[in-house]
């Protein structure tokens, strides 16, 4: 358990040092005055260094009050890092309270008197939660609650308007507050100027300089991605090198999939998954150095929403392999019947005595095969990845053929223009003939129409990046590549190996018995 979860827990249930149920119910006997009370704290955002201060003063606050008053705080309850104003925020320990209230006692039995808070938006936000606490609050006689205001009665008449006026007024003020921030925020990016709270994975402090080694990280990463490389890899290798986020946490699928798909990465700046552009319709360049161009930034997004990008930040496609060939590899084996087995072979861990580390066998008859083609892993996998590498370098003149340059771009000028014509005469009281019906009917359209230009434009800069990816050296980077990309090139050119078995024995590992199957077309 981390320090500031340590810290949590000790600010939550039965403070140390309150006597037990039985004993406060003795002292309840002999002083019918006394007030057990609970005391709820919340802060919405833990602060960077997240060690929990904000709720901790919060409750010494609220002890130090409640020895004021001679009351005696038998319960806490601790919601940290949660908004009261989202709805789609559980705020665990807040409806536990309102639980307890109902039932009159703590989940130990105390009786729960009254509640204290340091303001009443600690507690709730939003008009529903005032209403269910209040219902909660009140469905006992006689509490008491304390807040920076004092001692307040909930009871008395008027006051569930006037607690609703007040939930009303701090929700308007936190959507004011709310709004500034996206204004301030959208003006800043229009002038190009950081707008990252934290320091972002690959530059330094200042968020404009790069930080060299992780920004080397992000170019082979990226590179990678283009090439065929899944994320997992990706994040393996972060994970190894001991690269950590900017928060200090390891890096996990989700954050390496945000990094890679940051438009920060090229210099570009992005709201809720748009660009950022000036009046001529051009990406807004930041003050920031870039890691990466505009191309391959479009081209790795592209890559990623290929493969289901825009989930829950779950690894998504088929079964990560351990051996190169395993599922390509198929038996040739010919059966009593003088059909060919045709299994997939699989790759196995060889035995200990072995001079090699890997084998590939056909899988036994329960599981569709024959069990009867063996081969040596390493020899196996130099033989076909030689193959492949002579077959990709004949095919690389067809297949990096230089990408025409895109033949639309006049189109999206035209429809820019035409959205800001459309919009300035909207607004021009002169022009009588753009009401606001006019407007709105017509404004989807251009809308749409830039949507759609602009979606073509990135897969056209995608199709440009992965033709220049192609004509690298294919030999010479073939050993750079990760597992998964080795895969995806072999099935790009292949599909499938046929494996014939060696005979009985220990005989010598003959290249001959395998047949590669090549693919015609793509």
């Amino acid at each position: 358990m981390g320090k500031r979860d340590e810290v949590i827990s000790r600010l939550r249930g039965v403070p140390e040092g309150v006597p037990s149920v039985e004993e406060v119910r003795a002292m309840l006997a002999a002083d019918p005055t006394l007030k057990c009370v609970t005391c709820y704290a919340r802060i919405s955002f833990d602060g960077r260094v997240k060690d929990a201060h904000g709720i901790e003063d919060q409750h010494r606050g609220m002890t130090e009050e409640a020895r004021k008053l001679g009351w005696l705080v038998v319960y806490r309850y601790t919601d940290n890092d949660k908004s009261a104003s989202k709805e789609s925020v559980v705020r665990d320990d807040f409806e536990q309270l309102l639980a307890d209230l109902a039932t009159g006692t703590t989940p130990e039995g105390y009786p729960i008197h009254g509640v204290m808070a340091v303001n009443d938006d600690r507690l709730y936000r939003r008009p529903s939660d005032w209403e269910r606490y209040l219902k909660a609050f009140t469905s006992h006689e006689g509490r008491v609650y304390h807040d920076s205001n004092g001692v307040q009665d909930l009871y008395a008449e008027g006051f569930e308007i006037k607690g609703l006026v007040g939930v009303a007024m701090s929700l308007s003020e936190t959507r004011k507050k709310q709004r500034r921030t996206r204004n301030s925020h959208r003006s800043r990016a229009l002038r190009g100027q950081s707008v990252a709270a934290w320091r972002p994975f690959g530059w330094e402090d200042d968020k404009i300089t790069l930080r060299p080694e992780e920004a080397e990280a992000i170019r082979q990463a990226v590179k990678d991605v283009i090439a065929g490389a899944s994320i997992s890899e990706i994040t393996r290798r972060w994970q190894k090198a001991g690269f950590i986020t900017s928060r200090g946490n390891p890096f996990q699928y989700q954050t390496v999939k945000q990094v890679l798909q940051n438009a920060r990465l090229c210099g570009y700046r992005a709201i809720k998954g748009e660009l950022v552009r000036d009046g001529d319709d051009q990406p807004i360049v930041g003050e920031w150095d870039a890691v990466i161009t505009p191309k391959q930034w479009f081209a790795v997004t592209a890559k990623i929403r290929e493969r289901g990008g825009s989930g829950a930040g779950v690894p998504r496609g088929g079964l990560v392999h351990k051996y190169l060939l395993t599922g390509i590899l198929r038996c040739g084996n010919v059966l009593e019947d003088g059909t060919t087995c045709n299994g997939k072979m699989v790759g196995i861990k060889a035995n200990d005595w072995l001079r090699y580390e890997h084998a590939y066998t056909c899988k036994g008859t329960v599981d569709g095969g024959c069990h009867k083609t063996y081969k040596r892993g390493d020899k196996t996998d130099d033989i076909i990845e030689k193959l492949v590498i002579k077959k990709l370098k004949k095919e690389a003149a067809s297949k990096a053929k230089d990408v025409p340059d895109w033949d639309k771009a006049e189109a999206l000028k035209r429809a820019v223009n035409s959205r800001n014509e459309l919009e300035r005469r909207w607004h021009d009281d002169e022009d009588t003939e753009i009401d606001d019906e006019t407007f709105f009917r017509n404004l989807p359209v251009l809308e749409r129409r830039l949507k759609d230009l602009r979606a073509d434009r990135r897969n056209h800069e995608a199709l440009k990046a992965e033709a220049e990816a192609a004509k690298e050296d294919i030999e010479k980077s073939w050993d750079s590549k990760t597992l998964t990309q080795k895969r995806t090139a072999i099935k790009k050119v292949l599909i499938a190996v046929v494996a014939q078995p060696g005979g009985k024995g220990n005989k010598a590992f003959d290249p001959e018995l395998l047949k590669p199957v090549w693919k015609t077309s793509e």
